[in-house]
């Protein structure tokens, strides 16, 4: 069968960025190993991730509830089928509405963050 799929939901998420985050691309068994990656991001009401700054663009599409982000200083309100662009080099923290989880898809580019140090590589 040539189609995958697989359902994004909190249970498959593990603990990353101060919330939990459910991995999308590349899945297992992706070869060969795409361009861009995508992250299921599980906020509970209330709460905020950790602080994050990486050297990839990022596309967040808001699923679900709603709340606000700061980007280096900046902030703004937004809700569920909104679609918020975050640049490269900026930090960035997500506050989730007091009364209302938020779910959220985030793809980013390039796949891998190249560390300034050399040859390492991380995912945003």
């Amino acid at each position: 069968m040539m189609i995958t799929k697989f359902p994004i939901e909190e249970s498959s998420a593990t603990r990353e960025f101060g919330m939990a985050c459910q991995r999308l691309i590349p899945w297992r068994g992706d070869t060969p190993e795409p361009p861009v990656g995508a992250m299921a991001c599980f906020l509970p009401a209330g709460s905020a991730s950790d602080p994050d700054c990486h050297a990839q663009d990022e596309v967040m599409i808001v699923l679900s509830g709603g709340g606000t982000i700061e980007l280096d200083g900046e902030k703004a309100e937004f809700t569920a089928n909104e679609v918020l662009v975050l640049p490269r080099g900026k930090e960035h923290v997500v506050h989730a509405s007091r009364n209302v989880p938020c779910t959220w898809v985030s793809v980013y580019w390039p796949l891998h963050e190249h560390q300034a140090s050399g040859t390492a590589e991380v995912d945003a």
